[in-house]
């Protein structure tokens, strides 16, 4: 008798300890798809270059996003993310809009390798808005068709979209409070949250009630590329840029980045 209930209990012992290594090996891939704010600087520059020596200290919050979904993290997100752990694969590039994003295949590549249960966050506006630039330039409903493009693709493989207001720049400030710079921008990603039902994160409110508690002049110098000379390699005349971040400036909004998500849950 004993015989008989031995080879089914050890195969459901098995079964069990597989699937337990099963899940300890997924891994969610978090997409983050948008324009230079968002970019890896480090791991994305042109080959054979030190990023170090030709573009450090400019960072994208995308760069330094991975730190935020360690696995005692993700027990705070846990509606999105199920498995053990999870891998940050950052797309943006500088420069991009949704439309140019999409005209040269980056999109494609994303949306080819999405699996179910992966993310895919999504921050544009910077270049969309850029009418001086006609290259980049996409309008308002173009911006919310492009939108509407990713988050539908996203679904069909069963990965979830996370829409993102674009992220403050540093201007202009009013009163001691910085001010929206993206016109309708952030209202028309608002719009099309609300119309497909997708999660949102206000990256650009966040990010404006964020930078005015510090304070522009601490902002300014710590958290934006207003660089003196002699301080960077990369930077011997100095640098002054209020859209672009320090790695002190693109942790702070990976963090506010990472707090939209725990509201989530």
């Amino acid at each position: 008798m004993k015989t008989k209930f031995v080879i089914p209990l050890v195969s459901m012992t098995l079964a069990v300890l597989i699937m337990a290594f099963t899940r300890s090996k997924a891994v969610t891939t978090v997409y983050l798809i948008g324009d230079s704010t968002v970019a890896d600087y480090a791991n994305n520059y042109e080959e054979g270059k030190d990023y170090m020596k030709v573009r450090y200290p400019v960072t994208g919050w995308g760069q330094v996003f991975q730190q935020f979904l360690v696995k005692d993290s993700l027990k705070k997100i846990d509606k999105l993310i199920k498995t053990d752990s999870a891998f940050v694969d950052d797309r943006a590039r500088g420069g991009r809009s949704t439309r140019t994003f999409f005209q040269e295949g980056r999109w494609r590549s994303v949306y080819e390798n999405l699996k179910k249960g992966d993310l895919v966050l999504m921050q544009f506006g910077h270049n969309d808005a850029a009418e001086d630039k006609p290259e980049r330039y996409v309008n308002l409903e173009g911006y919310k068709e492009f939108l509407r493009l990713f988050i539908e693709q996203t679904r069909a493989k069963g990965a979830k979209p996370i829409l993102i207001t674009p992220v403050a720049r540093n201007f202009p400030w009013k009163e001691g409070k910085l001010q929206n710079i993206h016109g309708l921008y952030p209202d028309a990603v608002k719009e099309i949250a609300k119309e497909k039902n997708v999660m949102i994160i206000d990256l650009n409110q966040k990010s404006m009630d964020f930078f005015t508690k510090k304070g522009q002049p601490y902002v300014s110098e710590n958290y934006f590329m207003n660089l003196p000379a002699g301080l960077y390699e990369a930077y011997p005349n100095g640098q002054k840029d209020n859209t672009h971040f320090q790695t002190k400036g693109a942790v702070e909004v990976a963090r506010l980045v990472f707090e939209g998500m725990k509201e989530f849950n």
